[in-house]
């Protein structure tokens, strides 16, 4: 599939083609794709309430985090190996950066438009990421 730049410069695709739009909703049905196999792979290993988060309407950095508690610094460990398995096995897809690793209480996958948070209880109540991203949404 073509770029959406390279489309543009082409002159196939215009910012108000209806292209446009569904080259986007086909990258985030990808993008859903890639999500779903990180979900089975984290529930395979027993991840602790485990959570995706749509991103795209409040950040550049992603458009979708799936979020997972981990109850051991090993068993972090073991959630990430998981994921980039599973990824690289069904979809030829590799961390673009990892972060944490070595601490292992919050381990990044970044996927580049996915984003994998691995945490132990006590970060993730700290960080509360899902109130954080959700924040925009929540209506009175």
């Amino acid at each position: 599939m073509k770029e959406i730049g390279e489309l543009k410069r082409n002159g196939s695709v215009t910012e108000e083609s209806p292209d446009n739009e569904h080259i986007e909703k086909m990258k985030l049905e990808e993008i859903d794709c890639f999500a779903s196999v990180a979900v089975d792979a984290l529930e395979e290993k027993k991840a602790v309430d485990v959570e995706v988060l749509k991103v795209t309407t409040k950040t550049t950095l992603a458009d979708v985090f799936v979020v997972a508690t981990g109850t051991s610094n090993t068993h972090i460990k073991t959630l990430a190996d998981s994921v980039e398995e599973k990824l690289k096995e069904i979809h030829n897809l590799t961390p673009h950066h990892i972060e944490g690793l070595e601490a292992r209480s919050w381990v990044l996958l970044d996927y580049g438009d996915l984003v994998v948070h691995l945490m132990l209880e006590e970060d993730r109540m700290f960080y509360n990421l899902e109130s954080l991203w959700r924040l925009g949404t929540q209506h009175p």
